[in-house]
């Protein structure tokens, strides 16, 4: 935040340094949240607690509002993500924005900065105030920044994600009152509010409450219309923080409030859920074929494979929760860099319409060969990140419905045919433009290496991601096991114990 704001002051005397000001502040984040994660290893291994730091200053005591904040695996994976995407960010607009480069960069790093802070968060009122923070400045991205259409784009964000946010908020507060009413406390913070006696009824109605907002964040069909056009009427910048950053806000609030604060309901709804998550995945791997403007065909892979996530986290086993945490990682890298190419593309012969380009491999082969690393990632090649995530994903969700993870491998296929469509239509085939391209610069070099690194990496070692993650992942698979023996057993032991003895992190003793 503050970054934001001395950037948009320097931008007064130079658009250099209120770039600079940007960059180093990414860095900055970003070098800390590594040492921490580096830092992590050895901590979980001697406390066993799945929480590596927190920090609590009471801010309105009288209606129980802290400034509460904590960091998991989970947590510190999700940072690691949107710092080094941010930095990413930064140098992408480098030379595209132009005018008003202050303000820009402002949104652009208080995007970032709510984004943190709903990763980090365990103060409900909190949550929702950075769940906003977000919204705003992504707004103005769009609208201000945006191509031919993007007024309308930039509306259409904002009143999806307004009006379920605010039915989250309706939630939040319904399980504040409760809360106070059966305890005497009123407080906003995530530990207390775990250990909320509610029956099923009233659970399931605040569960739809956060749900609305995640499913449309994340996005799960039929909630996903303002995606295709806020990504294709944002800048470069805007799509790689919308497809690598803001969507996986809404997978970290199913893992993190869906499930944690509603089990039981949560159970209920599990085969719905996931039906939705298979429809998406088929959905939106039919319509990305369809598409003939390039940034609109990788928005709709991302509606494809934000599936995966609805069917793994409903699928409640390790191995599909395992693999929905490297489906947000692995997906924020190869489709942010699949926009950051598209932009690039844009840049040098002004028009996203497919099938007016091909042969451009012989002009640009670094930028082909690293379009080509993120095309085969997009439709899940062995030895690259995606393949991981997508494999878990399936494995899990074979255990909990196998007819749904039947189809959702058709997906697969479906990856298949239109990744393959982009390298065929834009890199290979007959040269239909007739002008000089120039290859990759420096600074396209800088910033598309390291991601091709990440998802390689990713491929090979994501084991230091799935130990990061372990101890949360067994809390939440911990919770929704012991109520589906308690739920089939129907004794009232077990229910004395569902509400008896959850621990602070919300795991059962």
């Amino acid at each position: 935040m503050t970054g934001g704001v001395l950037a948009w002051i320097a931008s007064r005397w130079s658009s250099s340094v209120c770039r600079w000001i940007s960059l180093v502040a990414m860095i900055i984040n970003f070098v800390i949240v590594i040492v921490l994660w580096i830092e992590s290893f050895s901590f979980m291994e001697q406390t066993g607690s799945p929480w590596l730091i927190k920090f609590t200053e009471p801010w309105v005591p009288s209606f129980g509002i802290d400034f509460s904040f904590a960091l998991d695996g989970l947590s510190l994976l999700m940072l690691v993500l949107t710092f080094f995407l941010g930095i990413l960010a930064v140098l992408t607009s480098w030379k595209e924005i132009q005018y008003k480069t202050g303000f820009f960069h402002f949104n652009l790093l208080w995007v970032i900065a709510g984004i943190t802070g709903v990763f980090l968060t365990v103060d409900l009122f909190m949550f929702y105030f950075f769940w906003e923070v977000m919204l705003i400045p992504m707004y103005f991205l769009i609208g201000i920044w945006g191509h031919e259409n993007r007024t309308y784009a930039a509306y259409k964000f904002f009143i999806f994600t307004q009006a379920s946010g605010l039915l989250m908020l309706l939630a939040i507060l319904g399980l504040y009152f409760i809360h106070g009413n059966q305890t005497g406390t009123y407080t906003f913070d995530y530990f207390q509010l775990l250990n909320t006696p509610l029956s099923l009824k009233v659970a399931r109605w605040l569960m739809l409450g956060f749900l609305a907002a995640f499913i449309v964040k994340l996005p799960v069909v039929p909630f996903h219309t303002w995606l295709p056009d806020a990504h294709t009427e944002a800048p470069t910048a805007g799509s790689l923080i919308l497809a690598g950053l803001l969507l996986k806000t809404g997978a970290y609030g199913l893992l993190r409030f869906v499930v944690p604060l509603f089990p039981e309901a949560a159970v209920e709804i599990a085969p719905w859920a996931m039906l939705l998550g298979v429809v998406g995945i088929i959905y939106g791997a039919i319509l990305a074929f369809a598409q003939t403007d390039l940034k609109r065909l990788v928005a709709y892979t991302s509606v494809s494979h934000m599936g995966f996530v609805m069917l793994g986290v409903f699928a409640f086993n390790e191995l599909a929760l395992q693999g929905v945490v490297m489906q947000m990682i692995t997906h924020g890298i190869s489709t942010g860099a699949l926009f950051i190419l598209a932009g690039s593309l844009y840049e040098r012969i002004h028009t996203r319409d497919i099938t007016t380009m091909g042969g451009f491999w012989a002009k640009v082969p670094f930028m082909g060969t690293v379009a080509l690393v993120f095309v085969l990632a997009s439709l899940g090649l062995p030895g690259l990140g995606n393949f991981v995530a997508e494999f878990l994903t399936l494995i899990g969700a074979w255990q909990s419905n196998p007819i749904l993870t039947v189809f959702a491998t058709l997906g697969l296929v479906a990856a298949t045919v239109y990744s393959l469509r982009i390298m065929q239509k834009v890199f290979l085939g007959p040269e239909l433009i007739n002008k000089i391209l120039p290859d990759f610069s420096v600074r396209e070099k800088i910033i598309m290496v390291p991601l091709v690194v990440a998802i390689i990496w990713l491929g090979l070692f994501p084991q230091p991601v799935l130990n990061t993650t372990k101890k949360v992942i067994e809390q939440v698979q911990i919770n929704v096991e012991f109520l589906i023996e308690a739920k089939a057993s129907h004794t009232s032991d077990h229910l004395d114990k569902h509400q008896g003895i959850k621990s602070e992190g919300g795991a059962y003793e």
